[in-house]
């Protein structure tokens, strides 16, 4: 049944794909909500797709990239924080560009803009109204990375790992206060604070972010029991009190794990335990972990609750200074204000660099990548069955018509281990005419890599299980209008972005020579409305070029320095009324230099 025209705009889906029977498959639309849902996130979601297209058997699916977060393109934020899009952490790469973009110029532009230094940008930005904003960015996350922040990329990463373990409500912060993204004079500090005794701590522990770790424990079901657990995580505090003891930093946990080792011979219970410890209290103590944005390696580190615990008072618009691991309310330090920092650095430092064309370019270029693939290896999991991926033989189809750009993979054909030659030429007939339509009465005639055997012979032993094979054939419908996936249009695009296929993007076609441009590369904007006459700029330099040697004079004329003009007389020149005059050049031979005008 076919879809509505409306279907994709319904928030009742929240997802959309389809997956042919030949393993190739597209990601439409993810249906996501702003804000996020408190039920099933769209990276659950992306996860529920990319393990049905595990499930089903996809061997490749496309998609392509228009996600945003509060007007911040995805694919750029992450693509020079991480390398790549946001669908990057499913397998996703790169497949084409829009605007003659190619995979080489995507990667450049993701090195260039990671690469970035956070120092160059400061001194790019000095005259720049943004630029005290920026660097007040740039010092209080180099403060709580203990200075490990030296590119954009690095930044950026760090960011957004932060802000993906930030909880949504009152929490922790180990680190200083973000700053105040007011213009307000910077002496302003807070000056009222209030106390909460270490009772009223505990009783709030919920509303605060982190829980006991005898509650969690007892809510485990693991197959420890309960003391075991308390007992394990004390030995790993103890051993984070002395590293903080000695150095005054956390402990990697291959290091923790190490250290409880020499008490704790069972590793299978300290990985378990290690695994629940993150936001726990043990007696007096909160045990949190973090992962280096640098190293990805996960760090331990504890925090005395003390007797009190400080809690900032809101105020409005105020520099918060620097203060230790204090609980702070979300509007001052949680996910919105980080969230607000990547809009800051995404308006100011990606889209609007100044005086950096190279800069600029290279954030086209990520923009116009939007169409990503991820490819599943082919694997010969089944010992009872051959797999082969057949080809057609390209000398069989009109490579010369500009349309056809590259050939379709291979299709995936199975056959049982006793087949024949004739089994697997029937096998791969069917497979042909299921997928394409113009293979609809496509019969195979020779397989190159079996040109020596006999229909009879049987595969075993001829040709391994997973192996490409090249076909031969007859019955190719190649006028039909199905022939191309983009449709029976006969599209001729000649950009000059370098593009000569239809990307997707929005062209215009020329009322002369008809051939289609991007509009943009026009000069014409996405908002303004399509000419009802267009001329593309090849055409006019024809044509100018063509007025040009119409205008040409007839003859050409000698050096105009030795020119003599003699004005019309009756007598030389006859009764001529038009005659105006005669052009003479001074010669030894008078008629051959002269010119009746």
């Amino acid at each position: 049944m076919p879809l509505e025209d409306d279907v994709f705009d319904l928030q009742t889906h929240l997802l959309h794909g389809v997956i042919h029977t030949n393993g190739f498959g597209h990601l439409i639309c993810v249906n996501g909500l702003e804000g996020g849902s408190r039920y099933l996130c769209g990276r659950e979601t992306v996860d529920l797709w990319d393990r049905i297209c595990t499930s089903l058997g996809a061997r490749m699916v496309t998609v392509e990239d228009s996600c945003k977060k509060r007007s911040l393109d995805l694919r750029l934020l992450y693509g020079v924080a991480y390398g790549h899009s946001w669908f990057g952490r499913w397998g996703y790469k790169f497949c084409r560009g829009s605007y003659g973009v190619t995979k080489n110029d995507y990667e450049n532009a993701i090195e260039l803009l990671g690469s970035l230094e956070l120092d160059q940008i400061e001194i790019d930005f000095g005259e720049h109204k943004q630029c005290k904003r920026i660097k007040q960015v740039f010092r209080y996350y180099r403060e709580m990375s203990e200075g490990h922040l030296k590119t954009l990329k690095d930044l950026l990463r760090f960011i957004l790992i932060i802000k993906s373990h930030a909880p949504q409500k009152n929490k922790l912060h180990a680190a200083p206060a973000p700053p105040s993204l007011s213009t307000d004079s910077p002496h302003k500090k807070l000056s009222n604070r209030s106390f909460m005794k270490k009772s009223d701590a505990v009783e709030n522990e919920k509303s605060q972010g982190y829980r006991s770790y005898s509650t969690v424990a007892a809510n485990l079901g693991s197959r420890w029991p309960v003391r075991r657990l308390e007992y394990a995580a004390g030995v790993i505090v103890e051993a984070l009190k002395e590293m903080k003891a000695r150095k005054q930093s956390g402990m990697t946990r291959q290091d923790v794990r190490d250290t409880a080792r020499l008490h704790i011979g069972d590793t299978g219970l300290l990985d378990y335990v290690l695994k629940s410890m993150n936001n726990v209290t043990v007696g007096n103590v909160l045990v949190q972990r973090y992962v280096d944005p640098l190293t990805r390696i996960l760090h331990y580190t504890i925090q005395e609750l003390g007797e009190c615990s400080e809690v900032v008072e809101q105020k409005k618009d105020p520099v918060i200074e620097a203060v230790p691991l204090r609980v702070v309310s979300e509007s001052k330090a949680g996910g919105n204000v980080h969230g607000d920092h990547l809009l800051l650095l995404y308006t100011n430092v990606l889209l609007n660099y100044p005086s950096s064309e190279s800069v600029r370019a290279a954030v086209q270029v990520v923009l116009d990548s939007k169409h990503f693939i991820k490819e599943w290896p082919l694997w010969d999991s089944d010992d009872k069955m051959f797999q082969f991926v057949c080809r057609i033989n390209p000398s069989l189809i009109d490579m010369r018509t500009e349309q056809i750009t590259e050939l379709p993979p291979g299709e995936l054909v199975t056959v049982s281990l006793q087949a024949t030659v004739f089994d697997l030429k029937q096998a791969i007939e069917e497979t042909f005419r299921d997928t394409y339509c113009i293979l609809t009465n496509f019969v195979v005639s020779e397989i190159d890599e079996l040109k020596e055997d006999e229909d009879s012979d049987l595969l075993f032993g001829k040709l391994e299980s997973c192996s490409a094979l090249t076909v031969r054939g007859y019955g190719i419908d190649l006028e039909s209008d199905l022939k191309f996936q983009g449709g029976c249009d006969t599209w001729m695009v000649k950009c000059v972005c370098r593009a000569r296929d239809d990307d997707g993007e929005r062209m215009i076609s020329c009322d002369v020579c008809e051939v289609w441009q991007h509009t943009r590369c026009c000069g014409i904007d996405d908002s303004d409305t399509l000419p009802p006459l267009y001329v593309c700029s090849s055409c006019c330099d024809e044509f100018a070029d063509q007025q040009k040697r119409v205008l040409l004079p007839k003859y050409e004329f000698p050096n105009p320095d030795q020119m003599l003009m003699i004005g019309a007389a009756d007598d030389y020149f006859g009764e001529d009324e038009g005659c105006l005059g005669m052009i003479m050049f001074p010669s030894d031979s008078f008629a051959s230099e002269q010119y009746i005008l």
